[in-house]
């Protein structure tokens, strides 16, 4: 679905990305995971053209993300960010069909849609008028992942939609989102800094250190066969808290 081919990007003097190689696979759950500043969120962000790479090339089905293309492109990847990203002004019906009125879609085919993703994600249906202030974290993001799912992309990449939300609620939204994951089948790119979520959720867990990828394989071949000093310390100082079979949350 992805691929990245020998990418770097900086940011005045602080290198994002050193040369990165990666392949992401359709149909699957790839967890980006590593320390903060490690370049997780600036690889996604490549990946769906909100920034291009100062040098190599960032592929989508086999066509080159260029300045260009990245606008019709990134209608076929759907983006969740951290709080939700919603606009204060809007509802959360207005939120989750900012895209689809943008592009024309009648109200019939909004309304039908809005009523798969409402039944989707679980959300109330009274709070579809309500504005994201009115809304808990929990529901804005539930807002945030509908929005993100509106035009049914191909892939759905999402930076850490779950960090900011109290253990409770993550805990819920994290069986609920690996649920939406198994049922709908897509392509699916998470960055989070957590072990325990990126065995809970990752198919493929990618470990990155200051821009660069350390090593990758399933959580299974990064507990038991580190690939260096820093694989081994990253994972023994979250290996308490990961079930190994990826059968729970954290």
């Amino acid at each position: 679905m992805f691929q990245l081919s020998n990418v770097s990007r900086s940011f005045g003097p602080v290198k994002a990305l050193n040369s990165v190689d990666l392949a992401i696979e359709a149909g699957r759950t790839t967890v980006l995971i590593g320390p903060s500043g490690c370049g997780k969120s600036t690889l996604i962000r490549l990946m769906n053209g909100l920034i291009t790479p100062d040098r190599g090339q960032v592929r989508f089905e086999g066509v080159a993300l260029t300045a260009e293309n990245a606008l019709l492109l990134r209608r076929r990847m759907g983006y969740v960010v951290q709080d939700g990203g919603l606009f204060p002004h809007l509802t959360a019906a207005a939120n989750v069909g900012l895209m689809a009125r943008w592009l024309g879609w009648t109200a019939s085919a909004m309304a039908v849609r809005l009523d798969e993703l409402v039944s989707l994600t679980h959300f109330p249906t009274d709070g579809l008028a309500r504005y994201p202030a009115q809304l808990s974290g929990g529901q804005q993001q539930r807002v945030g992942l509908m929005r993100a799912l509106m035009l049914d992309p191909d892939a759905l990449l999402l930076d850490e939609p779950l960090g900011a939300l109290d253990p409770m609620i993550r805990h819920d939204l994290q069986g609920e989102l690996r649920n939406i994951f198994r049922e709908l089948g897509k392509t699916v790119v998470m960055v989070t800094h957590d072990l325990s979520e990126a065995a809970y959720f990752g198919d493929h867990v990618v470990l990155l250190r200051d821009g660069a990828i350390v090593q990758q394989g399933t959580l299974a071949d990064l507990l038991n066969r580190p690939a260096d000093d820093f694989v081994r310390r990253f994972t023994t100082a979250q290996r308490g808290h990961v079930d190994p079979l990826g059968e729970t949350g954290p």
